[in-house]
């Protein structure tokens, strides 16, 4: 069991949302961040690094909003359902964005795959929580 989900199972108040869902977000918001930033720094030792620019950046703004969404998701006491969904949506539109770019290094540089994969797992999990609020 996770440790987002634990932390969300001794909540002492009441949820909006089911937990489960919302502890698999925030686990992959936790794994798309952590390959955002190994990612960016495994580019930058890449022979080609000029040619994974825009990459980089995408990987740095993915980074960026996942660690936001991450403490906004993780806080449930007078949360705004307003700027949750907002996040979220950011999130889904950052993962997709940084996908699609590491979708393109994928077949040269292996950390650019395990990126996507965690971009792709995340924005369909920003989604399902989006759906479900």
């Amino acid at each position: 069991m996770s440790y987002a989900r634990q932390m969300l199972d001794s909540y002492p108040g009441a949820r909006n949302v089911d937990a489960g869902l919302l502890a698999a977000t925030i686990d992959a918001l936790t794994d798309c961040f952590q390959a955002c930033i190994a990612d960016v720094d495994a580019d930058l030792g890449e022979q080609d690094g000029p040619n994974l620019v825009k990459c980089i950046r995408l990987c740095l703004d993915c980074a960026d909003i996942c660690s936001a969404t991450i403490g906004i998701t993780s806080r449930q006491t007078e949360r705004d359902p307003n700027v949750t969904r907002l996040l979220l949506e950011a999130c889904t539109a950052a993962c997709k964005a940084c996908g699609d770019e590491c979708e393109q290094h994928a077949p040269y540089h292996a950390h650019c795959r395990v990126c996507l994969e965690a971009c792709r797992r995340c924005e369909q999990a920003c989604g399902q929580l989006l759906a479900a609020m």
